[in-house]
């Protein structure tokens, strides 16, 4: 090993956290958060190539407690849960570093900063230079002359010298000056009003904490009292901030050598998180294209391409399509706004290698005549309408809704090629074209910013030359006919899931395509007032804040936040940021709110006022369609892994129902004159499908009698006589457990919950198998069948993959475990709300009520009903959704009526 080639270990973890509150959030198009991957990807790429490192691991802390924990229980005990959004991005993280090739390590029963602290002292005795790349200070006590910290975002290096002049003590001395300051973060005590420039002025006069013992007495002031108080724990905090160096690890410094990277992986998951930058530099740096790896020799069929621009040539590829019977077809438009996209052109595929492109209104300067756009859909329109004439496309519920503006009723949808790779392995890859194209055929198809440019320069589609426009857009059919060739035979194959193609997600585009058209009614004056009442309570907010803090200050900046509360207010640090700074995060202003700290609160409350503002009451009455007068969402069928759909623009799943100024929100979804708004709710739906699914007696019971599932629960699990006997905190407890369970809540999680001793908690969930063993059957069933299938089923043949189910790392394998328990409930109560929304848009669409199907949230669905009919209308909408499944429990609807959705739900 050279100086120029050090032995680098990176301290994931940190690198993790970094990425996380120092970059902006991100997410790609399914909502899953990948900010922090692409951060902590991106410093690990320029470390590489810095360094062109020999030897290198990449170490994470292990999930659940380290030796610390049983040293002192109370260790890390005040620190605030990951949040939810990090907490997902750290699987897909491990994986890509595999990927990359990277040595990655990850210990149980350690910290991150122990493997570290071992490997480096391995590496020194064998005269290994090391770097460690990390922003923890904890690990500046490692440094010495063989070891020195880098830290990425900054550029800057410690060695002994860089100890000294950050901290001012030596390396040496770090343990101590930590042990000292304490660390409010991990819990570790330390001296009450000892500070930084405290703790150095200490260890420079008596050097270390053995000396500072010795001349406790000579120490004045109240600081000075403090010490002789809390002498004892000093040893404690000290043990606490050591790291370990002698830990077991079954690789040494030796072993840990990066690998050739595993481009393939690593583009399916750059493609999954949609990171269009790391796969350009992938590609360049593989120095191949997308795709070729798997198969280009499927572009070796000879493509023609044909632009249609006379009435002959036209009419003589829609004879081959009338005789043909079948099709692949696609749209060219304006806009990805389904309610504003004008049609520019219209593609067909009938084989591979041969497509057309009609273009009917592009207008750049030079643009050749084209054939005139209601003649090509006058004659387009009873093809497209013949539900006998089977389309195949990619997202035609996009198409359909373009066509639905130019008066045409697409019919005959056989296949989307977007939802026969969805319902073969939702985790396999994204399911856009572009990703199918490349995971299915090896194909790189032509991009979009290929033909149009990027950016604010970016062309629309009829500004687009015909020479880039018709490759572009007869690929698009002609990969989707390709597409659709390679994954129906391997639906068939797998018996179940081309049935459920057929019967369920097919026949629910066009639900979806009406439903988005529809759209629901707002009421933009009283989402204006709110924003005026949001504005002034903000107002409110602020010259409170300014009272406490004894001046004015910018609530949104978190370095004027961060001066006034630890700097002039003296407020606790509760975390740091990555650059070592105390942080003003929002999980630190609410833990110093619960401490009763009036600033945080009052700012949280600011935050809160701001984003209901930013993101509902001002924003919802700017996405009103002005020719309809309705607020239009897009609904998603191929996002989330369990068959739920999901939402955007604006995404009606997140619209808040807890707080009253968010559920101020709701009623300002309102219905036409003459109509009331009408929710209608699926009642405890997972629970009664674990009911059915592990076949426990006790539950069945339980639901066959129509009793409260949680006073149930609480009175087997509590020993009450009777349900009429449980109290309020019982059943709350027994809620818990139920839906804990389900989650995969372990007794920690639910002690934390609870607010009780782990042990309690633990106690409860013994007792709720011991009353339900069926569910642990369950459990224990659902654990081995995707150990053994890669998967598990709904009620209905649905497939939820599971790629970590046989995963090395326990963690991750834990993780799946958990998902398998949970994902046949979760997919089953999406398979029955699509069966209810064909079930009543059957009835809608055969018997004409006066009833809309407006919104699907959750296991909610909500109408729009004439006041006229409002019994009957419910009556039926209660009927077809209890009927949707028939399982050993019966299925309950709970249905409200209101004049807006608040009142309803």
């Amino acid at each position: 090993m050279t100086a120029e080639s050090p032995f680098i270990l990176v301290d994931g973890s940190s690198y993790l956290f970094r990425a996380y509150h120092a970059l902006p959030p991100l997410t790609n198009s399914r909502g899953e958060a990948t900010g922090a991957i692409v951060g902590v990807v991106n410093m690990l790429r320029k470390l590489m190539i810095e360094y062109q490192p020999t030897h290198m691991a990449v170490v994470f802390d292990a999930p659940g407690g380290s030796f610390r924990n049983e040293m002192y229980d109370q260790y890390k005990a005040n620190r605030p849960p990951m949040p939810d959004e990090l907490r997902e991005q750290i699987e897909p993280l491990h994986r890509i570093v595999e990927a990359m090739g990277l040595p990655l390590l990850v210990v149980p029963g350690v910290e991150a900063d122990d493997v570290i602290g071992t490997l480096a002292t391995q590496a020194s005795r064998a005269g290994m230079q090391t770097l460690i790349s990390t922003g923890d200070k904890d690990l500046a006590q490692l440094v010495d002359g063989h070891v020195t910290l880098i830290n990425t975002m900054t550029d800057s290096r410690l060695d002994r010298q860089g100890v000294v002049d950050k901290f001012g003590v030596k390396p040496e001395q770090i343990i101590d000056y930590l042990a000292l300051v304490g660390d409010t973060s991990d819990n570790i005590p330390g001296i009450p009003k000892c500070g930084p420039k405290t703790a150095v002025k200490w260890l420079s006069a008596y050097g270390s904490i053995e000396g500072i013992k010795a001349h406790a007495d000579e120490i004045k002031g109240k600081v000075g009292e403090y010490l002789r108080e809390h002498l004892e724990q000093l040893d404690l905090s000290r043990r606490l901030t050591t790291i370990k160096l002698d830990i077991e690890l079954a690789q040494g410094p030796d072993d840990l050598q990066p690998t050739q990277p595993d481009l393939a992986a690593l583009r399916e998951w750059y493609s999954r998180i949609e990171a269009r930058r790391l796969l350009d530099t992938l590609e360049q740096e593989s120095g191949e294209a997308v795709g070729e790896s798997v198969s280009n020799s499927a572009d070796d069929l000879e493509q023609n391409y044909e632009q249609v621009l006379d009435r002959e040539v036209f009419s003589a590829w829609l004879e081959r399509l009338r005789a043909a019977g079948e099709f692949a077809f696609d749209t060219e438009t304006t806009s990805l706004d389904y309610m504003q996209a004008e049609l520019v052109g219209v593609s067909f595929a009938l084989q591979p290698g041969e497509a057309a492109y009609v273009p009917v209104a592009h207008c750049y300067p030079g643009a050749p005549e084209q054939l005139e756009r209601d003649w090509v859909l006058e004659q387009l329109k009873p093809l497209l309408e013949d539900p006998h004439c089977r389309k195949i496309g990619q997202n035609l519920k996009y198409d359909m809704s373009v066509l639905a503006r130019y008066g045409i009723t697409l019919r005959g949808v056989a296949f989307d090629t977007m939802l026969e790779s969805y319902v073969l392995d939702s985790t396999a890859t994204r399911h856009d074209m572009d990703s199918l194209a490349q995971k299915y055929l090896g194909v790189k198809t032509i991009k979009y910013e290929d033909v149009a440019g990027k950016g604010a320069k970016q062309l629309r589609f009829d500004q687009v030359p015909l020479e880039k426009a018709v490759p572009y857009a007869a690929e698009d059919a002609e990969i989707t006919l390709r597409l659709h060739q390679a994954l129906w035979p391997a639906l068939q194959a797998e018996g179940e899931l081309a049935g459920l193609l057929q019967s369920l997600e097919i026949p629910l585009v066009p639900v979806l395509s009406r439903m988005e058209r529809c759209g629901v009614r707002i009421d933009s004056k009283l989402l204006h007032q709110q924003s005026q009442e949001l504005a002034k309570r903000m107002h409110e907010l602020e010259q409170q804040a300014y009272a406490v803090a004894g001046r004015s200050f910018n609530l949104s900046s978190p370095k004027q936040i961060g001066q006034i509360f630890f700097e002039e207010l003296e407020l606790p640090v509760v975390a740091k940021t990555p650059k070592g700074a105390p942080s003003t995060a929002e999980s630190v202003l609410q833990e110093l709110a619960e401490q009763g700290y009036e600033l945080p609160a009052l700012i949280l409350e600011h935050r809160g006022c701001a984003k209901l503002k930013s993101t509902y009451t001002d924003k919802l009455p700017q996405m009103v369609n002005p020719e309809t007068g309705r607020v239009h969402t897009s609904y998603h069928q191929a996002v989330a892994a369990t068959g739920r759909l999901s939402s955007s623009d604006p995404n009606l799943q997140n619209i808040p129902v807890r707080s009253d100024q968010g559920r101020r929100i709701r009623q300002a979804f309102i219905a036409d004159a003459g109509c009331r708004i009408v929710a209608a709710d699926y009642s405890q739906i997972e629970l009664r499908i674990m009911a059915h699914l592990s076949g426990d007696a006790g539950l069945l019971k339980a639901f066959a009698a129509g009793v409260d599932i949680h006073q149930a629960t609480a009175a087997e699990v509590f020993g009450v006589d009777s349900v009429e006997q449980v109290t309020a905190d019982q059943r709350r407890s027994a809620k818990a457990i139920n839906f804990g369970l389900i989650y995969g809540m372990s007794a920690f999680g639910l002690a934390k919950q609870l607010g009780i001793e782990r042990a309690a908690a633990q106690q409860y969930v013994d007792l709720y198998f011991d009353r339900y063993p069926g569910v642990r059957a369950y459990m224990d069933r659902m654990r081995e069948e995707a150990h053994a299938k890669g998967f598990v089923e709904t009620v209905f043949g649905r497939r939820l993959h599971l790629p970590e189910i046989n995963a090395r790392n326990k963690m991750r394998q834990a993780a799946a475990e958990r998902t398998a328990i949970n994902a046949p409930m979760q997919g089953t109560a999406s398979d029955i709300i699509k069966r209810a929304m064909l079930a009543v848009d059957g009835w809608i669409e055969k018997e004409r009520p006066p009833v809309k199907m407006v919104m699907q949230v959750h296991d909610e669905l909500v109408f729009e009903v004439a006041e006229a009919e409002l019994e009957p209308v419910c009556e039926r909408i209660r009927g077809y959704m209890e009927s949707a499944a028939s399982l050993e429990v019966p299925l309950l609807v709970d249905i409200g009526v209101g004049d807006n959705w608040d009142e309803a739900h």
